[in-house]
């Protein structure tokens, strides 16, 4: 019997706790640090943390706060969010994070992920593909808080993380996000089926039966999600939950 990894991916909007609409209308849902607390009595298996405006104000995620997560949390998590140092990473990791996420700097130079995962091993390096259609280009991996496109198709960029050494894959769809109407399955899919690495779904689960449909249909190795774990259901008042763990066990 297996049951796959269930990771809640929470957002930060200065250090407050937020959920967005495919990357938009981001409403404040509470205390993060409460939200580390609830899931360590639900028993969530890790966490991934995510300063979605790090980036674009050219600073790192704080270590204060990743400290505050390292000292609360009984599982291990992940923390993303202007990364774009091999010293960035040893601060994060020395904070007491396990994994980091890199986005947009791993799209602007693709040998840093080379150049993290030689130093601190590919298990500790994430690379987060948000992927939306362009006009007359198909989908792409966008950065910058998916304000702006790559060259690069989705398929064309995971190929690259993993031949660079990256451990694992966050495919985000864009259009997906925070809509709670199932995941991109064809998207997940055509990753899970094209690398080696492990990739964790993420983007638009609404039901449990969304994250079914993520890993037996779309092979995802691990299955995140905001909305779900956050919101008691589609009328989105905020109750964090968490699946039992003989819940969503496969043969």
């Amino acid at each position: 019997m297996f049951r796959p990894r269930i990771i809640p991916v929470l957002l930060l909007k200065n250090l407050a706790l937020v959920k967005s609409i495919q990357f938009k209308n981001h409403k404040y849902i509470g205390d993060p640090i409460n939200a580390v607390r609830l899931f360590n009595q639900l028993r969530a298996d890790e966490l991934v943390f995510l300063d979605i405006e790090a980036t674009k104000n050219n600073r790192l995620i704080s270590l204060d706060f990743v400290r505050s997560v390292g000292e609360e949390a009984c599982m291990p998590f992940a923390v993303g969010g202007g990364i774009k140092s091999i010293q960035d990473i040893k601060n994060i990791i020395n904070a007491g994070a396990e994994k980091v996420v890199i986005n947009s700097y791993a799209a602007q130079n693709p040998d840093f992920i080379k150049e993290a995962s030689d130093v601190f091993g590919s298990s500790s390096i994430v690379v987060c593909l948000d992927v939306k259609k362009k006009l007359l280009r198909g989908q792409r991996t966008w950065i910058f808080g998916g304000s702006s496109s790559t060259n690069y198709s989705p398929m064309q960029f995971a190929e690259l993380m993993e031949k660079n050494g990256a451990g694992e894959l966050i495919v985000q769809s864009i259009e997906k996000d925070g809509t709670m109407e199932g995941y991109d399955i064809e998207l997940i899919k055509s990753i899970s089926t094209a690398v080696s690495i492990p990739v964790v779904g993420l983007g638009g689960a609404g039901k449990q039966e969304d994250l079914i449909d993520a890993y037996q249909n779309g092979f995802a190795n691990a299955l995140a999600a905001g909305s779900l774990l956050i919101y008691q259901s589609k009328k989105r008042g905020v109750l964090i939950n968490y699946p039992d763990k003989n819940e969503l066990v496969f043969e």
